[in-house]
């Protein structure tokens, strides 16, 4: 029998660890259409971006795994010890929660940024194409934004992320990878995806201002692709910018970030009138341009550098450490 939504197991008992920075309320930001002629592209991280809980922790915490597991699995991803997509069929499937159940606590336990629904209205009354990308599960992903934004609102949101498999009783969770092989990554697939999909200009002629919006280690290979980077203040991702001294926006909630999208909107449309390249242009951001949310992930990936490429999507290439050794001891031989 699956464990009721409402008596999660004692030993999970401790609040859920939250990424939010504490603020006041925040002043109405105009939501209207800005009247700029470039067009402009948004893609987010979900978990710790634009809510502050993680979706998969908050279940495996109270109808899996538990937390303590929880924390020693994540020390075998990071320690190499297991592969990413390993320990993350383990969490999933110790699951033994319906669905509802498991949404219902989630809708409890999550907390949504206090400014992305202004900050989604402003991107559907400016026409800004709005993309979540994540390693999570796209039912789960899909089902919190439906309650939070509304089915409606939810539509306009594209969402890159694995299928799952989930038993109606709840006894089995499977995560149904994007790609069938050991890696889950097919590359010549990816590469010919890039090669039909990644063009430099929008279908209008214009050539699009890539917008990424991050908080962690997950997001590190996307600072490098996007025209306007946000970080969310005082997380990793922010620390990596200053680091490899990228250049960044740090944010607290979505309303600055779009006081920001509409500044920097304004200072491009005076200099280019929405004509040849962004005036923040960056090269490697035409990776972006043109792919929908339903490619994007291969073709992130195909250009991805090799040692980057374990942080975007882990579950495709992450190795067992063991596999690493035995391939050296093999190219030696």
């Amino acid at each position: 029998m699956a464990p009721s939504a409402i008596n999660p197991p004692a030993v999970d008992a401790k609040p859920l660890r939250t990424l939010r920075v504490p603020q006041a309320t925040i002043p109405a930001v105009d939501a209207s259409s800005m009247g700029t002629k470039r067009k402009i592209i948004c893609f987010s991280d979900f978990d710790g971006t634009i809510f502050m809980q993680d979706t998969g922790h908050i279940l495996f915490n109270a109808f899996g795994c538990g937390s303590a597991r929880r924390e020693i699995l994540d020390k075998q991803i990071q320690s190499g010890e297991r592969s990413f997509r390993d320990v993350s069929e383990e969490m999933w499937g110790s699951l033994d929660v319906p669905f509802e159940d498991g949404f219902e606590a989630m809708k409890t336990a999550l907390e949504i940024d206090q400014a992305f629904q202004t900050f989604h209205k402003f991107c559907l009354n400016n026409k800004i194409p709005f993309n979540v990308i994540s390693a999570g599960l796209k039912p789960v992903l899909r089902r919190v934004l439906d309650h939070f934004l509304g089915e409606a609102a939810s539509a306009h949101i594209d969402i890159v992320a694995n299928e799952a498999d989930i038993s109606t009783d709840g006894s089995s969770w499977r995560p149904v990878w994007r790609h069938d092989t050991e890696l889950g990554h097919d590359k010549a697939l990816s590469i010919n995806e890039y090669k039909e999909s990644a063009k430099l200009e929008s279908d209008d002629g214009t050539i699009p201002m890539i917008v990424f919006i991050g908080d962690g280690v997950s997001d590190l290979p996307a600072a490098r692709e996007a025209d306007v980077l946000f970080a969310r203040r005082g997380l990793r991702l922010e620390e990596y910018c200053i680091e490899h001294k990228l250049p960044y926006i740090p944010f607290d909630t979505f309303a600055d970030i779009q006081k920001e999208v509409i500044k920097i909107a304004k200072i491009d449309d005076e200099k280019t009138k929405g004509k040849g390249l962004p005036s923040n242009f960056n090269p490697r951001a035409n990776l972006w341009r043109r792919v929908s949310s339903k490619n994007a992930v291969p073709l992130f990936a195909a250009m991805t550098p090799r040692e980057e490429k374990m942080f975007v999507w882990p579950e495709t290439f992450t190795q067992l450490k063991g596999v690493q050794e035995n391939a050296a001891v093999e190219a030696k031989a």
